[in-house]
């Protein structure tokens, strides 16, 4: 199985928001995370870090920093989905260089690999969005 090149995430993202933005035709009513739960890892020392991440409030993990912009969950009765639209910027260490923005997207926690970000240091993935 191929891995979606660049010209893919455009069309991935806009299916993400249509379904998200229209409930109905996903077959599923959504519901407002206040805060999504990530899973970091450092690849070099292979340190797995848990985070809860509020809604547009920055954290930072290694050298990136990372924001939640939107969080949504299925119901209980519904089948497990959860999806968040996240902006990790890496800042590196030398404070003189620019901030390079790594990933903007939509990531599912049922389907992590559709929308991955990509970094040569670190991997970030949705666990889940919590209402508090």
């Amino acid at each position: 199985m191929t891995r979606p090149d660049a010209s893919h995430k455009p069309v991935l993202t806009a299916l993400a928001t249509v379904l998200l933005l229209w409930p109905g035709l996903a077959g599923a009513a959504w519901i407002e995370g206040e805060h999504a739960r990530l899973q970091a890892l450092d690849k070099i020392t292979a340190r797995i870090s848990t985070l809860d991440v509020p809604i547009d409030t920055p954290i930072t993990f290694g050298t990136l920093s990372v924001s939640v912009r939107r969080c949504a969950y299925h119901p209980p009765e519904e089948p497990p989905e959860d999806a968040a639209f996240l902006d990790v910027v890496d800042n590196g260490y030398d404070s003189t260089k620019t901030p390079s923005p790594v990933f903007s997207g939509w990531m599912f926690s049922s389907s992590p690999a559709v929308s991955a970000m990509e970094h040569p240091v670190y991997d970030i993935t949705l666990l889940s969005c919590k209402p508090d």
